[in-house]
């Protein structure tokens, strides 16, 4: 059984039969009275984000998560198949557990992902990927004073805004957390 000082980002907790991500945390030492770790905690399944505070050296369950990469293959219906590459296993993940990481995922792309006793909790993608424009409108000649956007289709079939004097064909780097425009990518 660990406390509350061993708790890091990303570390995976077991509070009252539910699994949470620490996405933040902070140790606080008042001047007066005890110490605390106030955290900022998802829960796996429903994506809920909750404010938690515990007091300092209060023992916590931690949940045994293995973290893999593993080699996107393909959709199939509502779900999305993976491949470990350690020793080509194929994983089948629900739609609900990708969630918005779809948008971002090209076939044979390499993602991470939490195992909990078998059971895929959540996919991490890389902090930016590089995708193709494949549809947008032409750029409009003349106001570039204002520094617009227009929206365009990437190869997954996700809309992003990107600017003005992009054409279709150029390939675009993108946020994979916010789902915004970084900037052109020249190969």
């Amino acid at each position: 059984m660990a406390t509350t000082n061993d708790i890091k980002n990303g570390s995976v907790l077991s509070i009252d039969g539910q699994l949470w991500n620490v996405v933040e945390f902070q140790h606080v030492k008042p001047g007066k009275g005890g110490a605390f770790v106030r955290t900022k905690i998802r829960n796996v399944r429903s994506g809920k984000l909750v404010d938690k505070t515990f007091n300092a050296g209060l023992k916590i369950d931690f949940a045994t998560v293995d973290r893999g990469d593993y080699q996107y293959l393909y959709q199939d219906g509502a779900d999305f198949v993976f491949m470990d590459t350690t020793d080509y296993d194929q994983v089948t993940v629900p739609a609900a557990v990708v969630g918005d990481a779809k948008n971002f995922m090209l076939e044979n792309q390499m993602v991470t992902i939490a195992m909990h006793e078998g059971e895929a909790l959540y996919v991490e993608l890389p902090a930016s990927v590089v995708l193709e424009v494949t549809y947008t409108e032409p750029g409009l000649q003349g106001d570039r004073s204002t520094g617009g956007t227009k929206p365009a289709t990437v190869e997954t079939g996700y809309e992003i805004q990107v600017p003005l004097f992009l054409e279709t064909g150029t390939r675009v780097k993108v946020d994979t957390r916010s789902g915004d425009y970084l900037g052109r990518v020249t190969e």
